[in-house]
């Protein structure tokens, strides 16, 4: 299902609504969380590199948007208690979480399954698999919580069609497709509905190291692409479950 990235952001339209992005400190993360935040919502902005949280908050702020909230966690590391922590941390302060956008990522390598190295292949599916798992588990309490929450997971082409070369992280998108349709299955009479998305093409540092013959300069900005997760995070997109979206490059 195309998603059209023509879409204008009305101000205060995800007003008092809590919507945790992971990797919000860079990239597609980054333009999410400031879009969400001129929307009017809370963002929870969580990442490992606490100096790129705060740049990117001081963007947010100095845009006069509602101030995020910063979550310093190292998803290859992190435990069932950190994300419990979290878990707390959300229903105290907040009471519910209306949204989880499972961004962050890693690319590993490309390379033949035969060569790929180990240690790389586990860092890879702990950061783009096993963390959004446990995160998800961890935070439906605080989803449950919510009039209308939606849970969105980030994905690739590579995760809906099979390319030699992209180890680990082609085989991590599987896994997170599988993922999203379970969940949407298991939470289908819950006020949780579950995606996932292909954002396409973007001028990204992931992008560049995925791609880096060409000319990044012909792909479309984060910021061109990020109203449309405005759009998904709220009501208007109410009865958009179960699906396998992508952005559109218009």
């Amino acid at each position: 299902m195309e998603i059209s990235t023509n879409y204008s952001i009305t101000e205060g339209e995800l007003k008092d609504k809590v919507i945790l992005v992971t990797g919000a400190n860079r990239g597609f993360g980054k333009a999410m969380t400031m879009d969400l935040a001129k929307a009017g919502a809370t963002v929870i902005m969580l990442g490992r590199d606490l100096g790129s949280l705060e740049t990117a908050y001081d963007e947010v702020v100095d845009g006069g948007f509602v101030e995020p909230i910063l979550y310093p966690l190292d998803l290859e590391g992190a435990t069932a208690e950190h994300y419990q922590q979290l878990q707390k941390d959300v229903l105290d302060n907040f009471g519910q979480l209306d949204g989880l956008i499972h961004n962050a990522g890693i690319i590993g390598t490309m390379m033949p399954i035969e060569q790929y190295d180990l240690k790389l292949w586990y860092a890879t599916m702990q950061i783009n698999v096993n963390a959004p798992f446990m995160l998800t588990q961890a935070l439906i309490p605080a989803l449950n919580k919510s009039a209308d929450a939606c849970v969105l997971f980030l994905s690739s082409s590579v995760g809906r069609e099979a390319r030699a070369y992209w180890g680990a992280y082609g085989v991590s998108k599987f896994a997170i497709e599988g993922l999203s349709k379970t969940l949407s299955e298991e939470l289908e009479k819950t006020n949780i509905r579950v995606n996932s998305l292909d954002p396409g093409r973007m001028k990204t540092e992931m992008r560049r190291t995925a791609y880096p013959a060409e000319n990044s300069d012909k792909n479309p900005l984060p910021e061109s692409k990020s109203p449309a997760i405005v759009y998904l995070m709220s009501e208007k997109s109410k009865k958009i479950k179960g699906e396998q979206l992508t952005l559109s490059d218009a």
